[in-house]
């Protein structure tokens, strides 16, 4: 089995000690961050590449390459898949490193061992040995006039020094945005993983499916296998191309695998499903999964981790049967169809893109109609940022919701205001909405008018589900 090295030496250099962590998330919101801010493109100006990136893991002592990754990109689905494949391969007895982006509640989520975030002491750590790293390149970038370490960047670095301290045997990363420039590319991965491709941050991965897909494709390293979810002809024609080009075995859905989803339960849909998998197309037997997670694209996303899982085996990781079906059935993530209250009954998701707000209302199709042939008021709970579909994201509601309630977050300059919000519920056919100066505010709001009998389905963005899940 593939065992992690020892992390080498740190150079000599100046050191800090751990500072508590409100100082070091103030440090750390000082600095560029993409999350909050919409630069121009990946090569308008400056801000994107793997350079600077892998000048800072060589200040720490380069821990990335201490242990083998699987690496996770895509548009939809990606935190989603990361989760289910280090689920599996800690049922495995693996020690397993997770990194996900973004977070709901706290910073901590982002980095974990064996399904554990961080613990506040060793964030502090990791971020003592990053800090005067980043400090040293800041001196640098001063003097030359070029572009600092962004925040995304150091988290990653933090991530990768406490992944190699742990000494896991496998680190599952996803992306942060795009994939050909994201920091967590200078991995070397054991597979890597495109999940399905939509439009999204078009601002910076380009205006259409091609582009970004091109963009997400720049995770696949030459001969190393690739396993997609990919269904958009355009994305699988650039992923095709760039895995023949760099001679990286790809197995691609409804070509070497296919995937169907059953529910558990057709009258409660939140309840999970079964994926259904076919490891090879037309031949081998169908196998089932019970998914703890609910809607027909957690079934694809499972697809992909059991397909992950077939390429790790042939490289030497022995993973059960029993493990993956362990994994599939307990993993679970915050804001992904999250029912969070009951009277009225809360569902929390952080669709912020046509195609998972698509995915949100397929999956609750059955709650809804249930709510409506009893009378109970539908509310959808909606903000968003200003760069998204936001017209067509909405339209994915029209006709399920009987009320809406928009409002804008507070803690990210990228929200779209109410009045935008406003006139996309007019031009999406949705009920005139009432407007809510804080999510706090438009949750109380929401809650009235579905009354105890009644559904709020809150979504739009992560941002959201942060300060919902704040308040």
């Amino acid at each position: 089995m593939p065992r992690s090295r020892s992390i080498p030496p740190h150079p000599p250099g100046d050191r800090i000690d751990a500072e508590p962590r409100a100082a070091l998330l103030g440090w750390l919101d000082s600095r560029v961050n993409y999350e909050r801010q919409t630069p121009v493109g990946p090569g308008g100006n400056g801000s994107f590449g793997l350079a600077r990136m892998r000048r800072l893991l060589a200040l720490i002592g380069n821990p990335h390459d201490t242990f083998p990754v699987v690496h996770v990109a895509g548009t939809k689905g990606k935190g989603s898949t990361v989760a289910m494949i280090a689920a599996i391969l800690g049922e495995a007895g693996l020690r397993v490193g997770r990194y996900l982006s973004p977070h709901v509640h706290r910073l901590e989520e982002r980095i974990a061992v064996d399904g554990r975030p961080i613990s506040e002491a060793d964030l502090l750590r990791s971020f003592a040995t990053v800090v005067p790293a980043v400090e040293r390149l800041d001196a640098s970038a001063r003097r030359r006039g070029t572009r600092v370490p962004t925040w995304f960047e150091v988290v990653t670095a933090a991530a990768f020094d406490h992944f190699a301290r742990a000494k896991v045997d496998i680190a599952v990363l996803e992306t942060g945005l795009g994939g050909r420039l994201d920091a967590t590319n200078v991995s070397r991965p054991v597979v890597s993983v495109i999940t399905s491709i939509s439009l999204d941050h078009m601002a910076i991965l380009g205006p259409t499916v091609r582009h970004i897909a091109t963009e997400k494709a720049g995770i696949i390293k030459r001969g190393c296998p690739v396993v997609s979810g990919a269904r958009d002809p355009s994305a699988r024609k650039v992923i095709i191309a760039t895995a023949r080009k760099r001679r990286a075995p790809l197995r691609l859905v409804d070509r070497d695998f296919t995937v169907h989803h059953a529910p558990v339960n057709a009258a409660s849909p939140l309840a999970g499903g079964t994926l259904l998998l076919r490891a090879e197309a037309g031949s081998a037997p169908e196998h089932a999964y019970r998914l703890s997670m609910a809607g027909r694209h957690q079934a694809d996303n499972a697809g992909l981790a059991v397909m992950t899982v077939g390429e790790l085996r042939r490289r030497g990781f022995r993973i059960p049967e029993s493990a993956v079906r362990a994994g599939l059935a307990a993993v679970h993530l915050p804001a992904r169809i999250e029912r969070i209250a009951d009277r009225p009954l809360l569902i929390l998701d952080a669709a912020h893109n046509v195609a998972s707000m698509a995915s949100l209302v397929e999956t609750l199709e059955g709650v809804l109609t249930a709510t409506a042939a009893r009378a109970a008021p539908r509310v959808l709970l909606f903000a968003a940022s200003a760069d998204k579909q936001i017209e067509e994201m909405l339209a994915c509601c029209h006709g399920r919701f009987d009320r809406v309630v928009v409002t804008r977050y507070l803690t990210n300059p990228r929200a779209a205001t109410t009045e935008r919000l406003v006139a996309a519920c007019a031009a999406a056919g949705l009920p005139v909405p009432t407007t809510a100066q804080s999510p706090a505010e438009a949750l109380k709001a929401a809650r009235k008018l579905a009354g105890v009998r009644g559904l709020v389905c809150i979504a739009g963005s992560f941002f959201l589900a942060t300060e919902i899940g704040a308040g």
